[in-house]
């Protein structure tokens, strides 16, 4: 009896690890599934018509968890970083982004590093739409624990 409660007991200490752990926005299924979904500003969205300059696989933080993607694109008046979110979820999608593409993109202007940088909450591209995060900043990524 005291070795099943303490097993209960264990796993429920796990449990709420793992969510504080996704929350804090370090694990894949967090709030921002990379650290800077944390940074999401409302009052600072904005839409841009933009072209794709590149995209890039990057790794935030200090590492330990997977790779991002980022877009470097060309609006009428800068040249941006745009986060899209972690790679296993943005490539599992239809819509496909690469250089030289004309789009929009939406999200929520931020300055990461001294820079200012773009986090995607939808990019269209052709008539079809690449949903990252809802009007809360929450990414679609992380669920509905994440909403």
């Amino acid at each position: 009896m005291k070795v099943k409660l303490g097993l209960a007991i264990m796993g429920c200490l796990l449990m709420l690890a793992s969510a504080s752990w996704a929350q804090s926005g370090r694990g894949q299924g967090g709030r921002g599934g990379m650290h800077y979904g944390m940074m999401w500003d409302a009052e600072t969205v904005e839409t841009f018509t933009v072209e794709v300059v590149s995209v890039d696989k990057y790794t935030p933080g200090k590492g330990g968890m997977g790779y991002g993607l980022r877009l470097s694109v060309k609006t009428d008046r800068e040249t941006l970083p745009v986060f899209l979110g972690p790679g296993w979820y943005v490539e599992k999608q239809d819509v496909k982004i690469a250089a030289k593409d004309k789009g929009e993109v939406k999200g929520s202007r931020v300055t990461i590093q001294g820079q200012p940088t773009i986090l995607a909450a939808q990019v269209k591209k052709d008539g079809k739409t690449l949903e990252l995060r809802d009007a809360n900043g929450v990414p679609v990524w992380a669920g509905p624990r994440g909403r």
